[in-house]
């Protein structure tokens, strides 16, 4: 098992249970307890979790994202192969506003050689831009969330509201059909609404496990989406259900 899916594993059992002893974890994740142990370091550095002598205890709700750190290491074949997708549906003159997270990160990163104007949402988007030669770069202000530097707040959603763009690419926590957009975070669900009122086309761009889920905060309800891009596990009953909204469904 690759180290970044036994963390997540890890992540998830810790979470699951609340507390959970060494042993439990090497007998989980196959791996020797002497490995575990420094997973558990590397989790507890990023506050997923606190060690305590042969084990740990989560400091995650069952309702909160991972740390932005964590999720950045994972599923990056997959999260490339969605941004270049999704460079390809933005044409050269464009104006984009790019939303905040790990495959919206590399969306700003497959966008870095493009003639558009970008306004993203987070800093670490921004920072992904800054050398870029030919991207007109607007930042809008408010205040970056701690780890994940999203921009949120009344600063940023007046920034928006103040544009209209060509196109919003927007990521999430959960996308289905019935439940639509959501987001764990209350801020960041009203920036996100923000950019997809102020946009003409919107693309969610997420990885297939987030399409069976539902977070706390509704964004906007699939019918709200142009195209959606995510990879090719991507369950078919769900994605035949986002496609009967109205929305063009592209796997990769």
């Amino acid at each position: 098992m690759a180290s970044t899916d036994r963390l997540r594993q890890i992540t998830e059992a810790v979470r699951e249970a609340g507390r959970i002893g060494v042993a439990e974890l090497a007998a989980l994740t196959g791996a020797s307890e002497m490995t575990i142990r420094r997973d558990l370091e590397v989790l507890a550095d990023q506050g997923v979790l606190e060690r305590y002598r042969g084990g740990a205890r989560s400091l995650l709700l069952r309702g909160e994202e991972p740390p932005f750190a964590l999720r950045a290491q994972e599923g990056t074949d997959v999260k490339r192969r969605i941004a270049a997708e999704v460079a390809d549906l933005i044409a050269d003159g464009e104006s984009v506003v790019l939303d905040s997270g790990t495959t919206c990160l590399e969306v700003a990163r497959a966008l870095e050689h493009r003639r558009l104007t970008v306004a993203p949402l987070s800093l670490h988007a921004v920072n992904a831009l800054s050398g870029a030669p030919n991207v007109t770069l607007l930042v809008p202000g408010g205040h970056p969330r701690p780890g994940e530097l999203a921009l949120t707040g009344p600063l940023t959603q007046a920034s928006l509201a103040a544009l209209r763009f060509d196109t919003a690419v927007i990521g999430c926590c959960g996308l289905t059909a019935a439940n639509g957009l959501t987001a764990y975070d209350l801020d960041d669900a009203a920036v996100k609404r923000t950019a997809i009122a102020s946009a003409r086309r919107v693309i969610a761009v997420t990885e297939s496990a987030k399409l069976s889920r539902t977070a706390l905060a509704f964004v906007a309800p699939a019918s709200a989406l142009h195209a959606l891009v995510t990879d090719e596990a991507a369950p078919e009953d769900e994605t035949g259900a986002i496609t009967a909204a109205g929305v063009t469904v592209r796997k990769v």
